[in-house]
């Protein structure tokens, strides 16, 4: 084992601000000792006991959830999820792209949260509500159904004989999901996605959830047959990124209608939960109407914590460090200190992420002191104009730093939070390809809204979202210029099997031409454009091929880039995006976003000539090539990024960290890369005479 000064050197922060990421609770992976059930825990008692008054009397509540940026809100959504999902189903529903969609939205959040599998159980929260639902009617019911649909639909209107919307298609649809060979087609027509007429057939349904009234009305069938079975949980996070009305304000009375709705049509077994920054609330609350005002039953607020519970928050981060000294550190937060802690907060109360900020910052100042000779209890201010490289077990003379090998017009005033955001660049865009493994896994209107929200990162000109005219399909499209001269560029990004639906697009587009709405139109289309009998099909012909107007196949790595900027930028404005110890803003996301120019690795950007106007010269790349070369550089920008963020690190540490971002490189390939960047002088090894893993690396490029 090594002594935990040496492993303070080598590994990486354990405060890092890439672990400070809010988001959806059914997309972490969260580690239970995270949890002090003293911080918050009057809170999530206090909604325990609300739960426990819906399981009694049914009834529906909203609780409105309130907190300063840093105090915890989806911390706690994560908390309560774990906690209570054994008696409560739960559902995350994140920012909507339009107000005037955000029932559907709802709806595919509710469908999509109901889809994972909790904790310790073997099937998915959907199929657990569904046997809550009959259960009362026979224990064996669904093992005993395949084959039996009009029994099944018949049972269940007979228990249900009103208030049931579309009860027979509604019933069909419950039934396949018990089909393993359904299921996955069931919940994509509860979600709402326009299927092709023989997914249709197959489920014995007409249409698809196409309107803001039939997401009401399928959402409320939840509520409607809620009778013997466990709450849903509706928890609405990260309000800051939603729709904005007419006047600039965030929409929170699209919102407020949709709960006011859940109330004043006495839909039973729902818990609303929202979750949103204080400052947020107190200047957009007196937009809601009072009447919906008054649909909330409760009001909680997280405060700052006391300093005792701090101190447990560096404990669980630097446990595992301690756990691998060859001797007990003299305290369990070694090398920090209670007296960090006083010094920081006089008034004895701190935010939680604060206490981890702080954490990172003293952790760091710890590695230093240890490569001056000094204790990592003994240190100062640390502004490091170029490293100091001391083996922490044997003095040597400093390193003269060599020429920066970054290069970067960023206003931002050092090049660390450009290695920093490139770090939460590519530890998000990890975490994006994980859960993101299909183009259509988002809604027209999101996929459109997030290719918009990166367009203006680009520079581009006049983005106006809905150039299509069509009252239905103009959430497909917006509309943009490279340049005044070339005129407006049109895109429409259309997924949906349905080919009746497809067709309808088609004519759209050809209306938007002749209307003069812009000069040149691109599709976006991964999904099968028909047959050449199709009216559709036909009419695509007409429009892009050999045309000046292009069709575009999107690849699904453009998608989780897509994204990953999206989630990025809900955490900037909800001032949850932690770079280099500070939150940044948007116009700061967008700048690194340039910069780092982490857009080129998108072959979708590339063929809509993100990176250049001349439409008549533009060709579509070698995409493999294109992923190699990214990937070569990728891995260059993580480990020169990494090491510069840490200033000092284990060569095996360093390697090890790469190889969990880029599981496909092989720890030759790595080390490669490592080599390249010493010989170019970027970073430096401390020590060349010991055995290669047991080398420290440090940063010698700014």
């Amino acid at each position: 084992m090594t002594s935990i000064d040496r492993l303070i050197c080598e590994t990486v922060n354990p405060f890092d601000s890439t672990l400070f990421r809010p988001g959806n609770f059914w997309q972490e992976t969260h580690d239970t000792r995270s949890a002090i059930t003293e911080i918050h825990g009057e809170i999530v008692t206090e909604i325990d006991r609300t739960v426990d008054q819906t399981i009694a009397d049914r009834r529906s509540r909203t609780i409105l959830l309130s907190g300063d940026s840093g105090a915890g809100k989806s911390h706690l959504l994560g908390r309560l999820k774990r906690e209570l999902n054994r008696k409560a189903f739960f559902a995350y529903v994140g920012p909507w792209p339009e107000s005037n969609y955000i029932w559907r939205h709802t709806l595919r959040y509710t469908i999509d949260s109901l889809m994972y599998v909790p904790d310790g159980r073997s099937e998915s929260q959907l199929l657990l509500w569904l046997k809550g639902l009959i259960s009362t009617r026979d224990a064996g019911f669904v093992d005993h159904l395949i084959g039996a649909r009009s029994t099944f639909v018949r049972n269940l209107k007979a228990a249900h004989p009103v208030g049931i919307y579309n009860a027979n298609e509604f019933f069909s649809v419950l039934f396949h999901l018990t089909d393993p060979d359904r299921y996955a087609l069931a919940c994509e027509w509860l979600k709402g996605d326009e299927l092709d007429e023989e997914s249709l057939r197959l489920l014995n349904v007409n249409s698809a959830i196409d309107t803001e009234s039939k997401a009401q009305n399928i959402l409320g069938n939840f509520g409607r047959v809620a009778s013997t079975n466990q709450p849903i949980i509706l928890c609405f996070d990260n309000l800051d990124n939603v729709d904005r009305s007419e006047h600039g304000h965030i929409d929170l009375q699209a919102l407020f209608n949709v709960n006011s709705i859940i109330h004043n049509q006495k839909l039973k077994n729902f818990v609303v939960i929202v979750s949103i920054i204080t400052n947020t609330w107190n200047d957009n609350a007196k937009q809601i109407q009072p009447a919906d005002l008054a649909r909330i039953d409760e009001q909680l607020r997280l405060k700052p914590i006391a300093l005792h519970l701090a101190k447990p928050l560096w404990t669980l981060r630097l446990a595992p460090l301690h756990h691998q000294a060859n001797e007990p550190p003299p305290s369990d937060i070694y090398p920090l200190s209670q007296a960090d802690l006083d010094r920081k907060f006089p008034g004895g109360r701190a935010l939680p992420r604060s206490v981890l900020m702080l954490g990172r910052q003293c952790f760091q100042e710890a590695k230093h002191a240890i490569q001056a000779g000094r204790s990592p209890l003994d240190r100062g201010e640390f502004t490091p104009d170029h490293v100091s490289v001391i083996n922490p077990l044997e003095p040597i003379t400093p390193i003269t730093p060599v020429t920066p090998i970054v290069k970067t017009s960023t206003p931002i005033t050092t090049a660390l939070p450009i290695a920093a955001f490139q770090l939460r660049w590519r530890e998000t865009l990890r975490q994006t390809r994980d859960r993101v493994t299909h183009i259509r896994q988002f809604s027209e209107p999101e996929r459109i809204r997030m290719l918009r929200q990166v367009l203006e990162v680009l520079g581009v000109c006049g983005v106006q979202p809905q150039i299509l005219s069509s009252r239905t399909y103009s959430r497909y499209s917006l509309g943009f210029y490279w340049s005044f001269e070339v005129g407006r560029v049109g895109v429409i990004w259309v997924e949906e099997p349905n080919l009746v639906s497809f067709c309808n697009v088609m004519k759209a587009c050809q209306k938007a031409l002749r209307d003069n709405a812009c000069e040149f139109l691109y599709l976006i289309r991964a999904e099968s454009l028909g047959i050449p009998r199709n009216q559709g099909y036909r009419r695509y012909r007409e429009l892009f091929v050999d045309s000046v107007h292009r069709h575009v196949v999107p690849d699904l790595d453009s998608m989780q880039i897509l994204a990953s900027y999206h989630d990025l930028l809900t955490a900037a404005l909800g001032g949850d995006l932690i770079l280099d110890d500070r939150p940044v803003s948007q116009a700061e996301l967008q700048q690194l976003a340039r910069d780092t120019g982490v857009f080129q690795e998108s072959c979708l950007l590339q063929e809509l000539g993100a990176f250049g106007s001349d439409l008549s010269s533009l060709l579509t790349p070698d995409r493999e090539e294109h992923r190699a070369a990214g990937l070569d550089r990728s891995v260059a920008d993580f480990i020169f990024a990494l090491v510069q963020t840490q200033q000092l690190m284990g060569r095996l540490v360093l390697r090890d960290t790469t190889a969990a971002q880029f599981a496909t490189l092989t720890g030759d390939q790595i080390d490669h890369e490592i080599e390249r960047l010493i010989t170019e002088g970027a970073i430096g090894v401390l020590d060349p005479s010991a055995p290669t893993d047991s080398q420290l690396v440090c940063c010698l490029a700014e």
